[in-house]
């Protein structure tokens, strides 16, 4: 059992304040209190309640405190640094928009890293690298060459860094998926390939 001081002892309701913050008011609710002061509280281990509390605390203090804000200063302000709450992060600068060199016609299909699909090493990439997203295999254009596919990805970037069988056509690319049952249900498509500019 714990006893209360005067000053905590409930007055005429069954709650108490022991923690206070800027928006909200903790309360305990006391299951049993006698007349001298002396709290029950069945089934709850001091420990229990250690814990409680300290999240109590913690909570109060380090995600409801409120964050100091430096006050806008248009003619200090630098263009291009990332702050969040208040602080920076990095410094960052927008990337231009890639601008579209040509556009083809092309046949789009999909590959995975399997040995019957690829030659003897299936991780390793004919320019060299390592097989990963955003990858395609092309044979006509040189490794390193950004592309789109707008019709099937919208705005997202691929690079040239793998081949294909020579039997297939310099307007067909291969998109690499890391699992073989998404590629064989990415099919076979046709669209057109943004080549875009270095």
């Amino acid at each position: 059992m714990c006893r209360e001081s005067p000053s905590l002892r409930p007055s005429g309701n069954s709650s108490i304040p022991i923690a206070r913050s800027i928006d909200i008011e903790i309360q305990i609710v006391y299951h049993n209190v006698t007349p001298k002061g002396v709290l029950i509280m069945p089934k709850l281990p001091k420990i229990a309640l250690i814990a409680v509390f300290a999240a109590v605390i913690m909570f109060n203090f380090h995600v409801l405190a409120p964050k100091a804000e430096a006050p806008s200063d248009p003619e200090n302000e630098i263009s291009g640094v990332l702050t969040v709450q208040g602080n920076t992060l990095a410094s960052y600068s927008p990337l231009p928009e890639p601008k579209v060199r040509k556009t083809i016609n092309v046949i789009v299909t999909a590959y995975s890293s399997t040995v019957f699909e690829t030659d003897d090493d299936p991780f390793i990439t004919a320019s060299g690298g390592y097989v990963r997203d955003g990858i395609v295999a092309n044979n006509l254009l040189p490794f390193g060459t950004r592309v789109r596919l707008p019709e099937i990805y919208g705005d997202r970037i691929f690079i040239v860094e793998d081949r294909m069988n020579s039997r297939k056509s310099d307007y067909h690319f291969d998109v690499w998926f890391p699992d073989r049952s998404d590629a064989l249900i990415f099919g076979a498509k046709e669209t057109y390939v943004e080549i875009l500019e270095s």
